[in-house]
């Protein structure tokens, strides 16, 4: 349940602060756009919500344990990516030009590259034990990642805000579909 309100408000989190940050255009400015000034709590907010619920996937999955080695790495991803989340949401630093201090939006970003694509292919086969249909949303996941994100790094600024919102998505659609596999299991007699 926690894992897909957590994503739920992701969503509803940049919808909203989309509509309420002046002059924000959801094409052309980033998450990272939305997260900074005086609105920046409706999207920090939102990023925490969904650290709460990779989180809580991750405590699900370790209770159901569907597949080895990889399914313990899907586990180690899930709980990196949160941390991931909390920081790039608590840093207030998005790679903007600011010199003052370390700057490491970036290098966060790179891993949640890496650990989006660590999660989507080793979940897959445990998620295939349960359903054929889980395991294909898994597989699909990660190949939109794996050629979507690069992409990114090579749009214009008037086009990546939008590019970006799509790779959110990607995570999105997945971690619903996991939501709703550890639900099911729950349910089982």
């Amino acid at each position: 349940m926690i894992g897909a309100v957590g994503t739920l408000i992701l969503i509803g989190g940049n919808v909203l602060g989309s509509m309420l940050v002046p002059n924000h255009d959801w094409v052309a400015d980033t998450v990272s756009d939305l997260a900074a000034g005086r609105y920046e709590i409706i999207q920090d907010v939102a990023l925490y919500a969904y650290a709460s619920a990779l989180v809580a996937l991750a405590i699900g999955a370790a209770h159901v344990h569907l597949d080895g080695d990889r399914w313990n790495a899907s586990i180690a991803s899930l709980c990196i990516l949160a941390l991931l989340v909390v920081v790039i949401g608590a840093r207030n630093e998005y790679g903007d030009g600011d010199n003052e201090g370390v700057v490491i939006h970036i290098y966060l970003v790179y891993g949640l590259g890496v650990f989006f694509t660590l999660l989507f292919f080793c979940a897959a086969k445990g998620m295939g034990e349960v359903s054929r249909s889980y395991r294909r949303l898994s597989i699909v996941c990660g190949v939109l990642w794996v050629l979507g994100a690069p992409i990114f790094f090579l749009l214009p600024t008037g086009f990546d805000g939008a590019w970006e919102r799509g790779l959110g998505l990607i995570t999105a659609a997945w971690a619903l579909g996991f939501a709703h596999l550890l639900w099911s299991l729950a349910r089982r007699p």
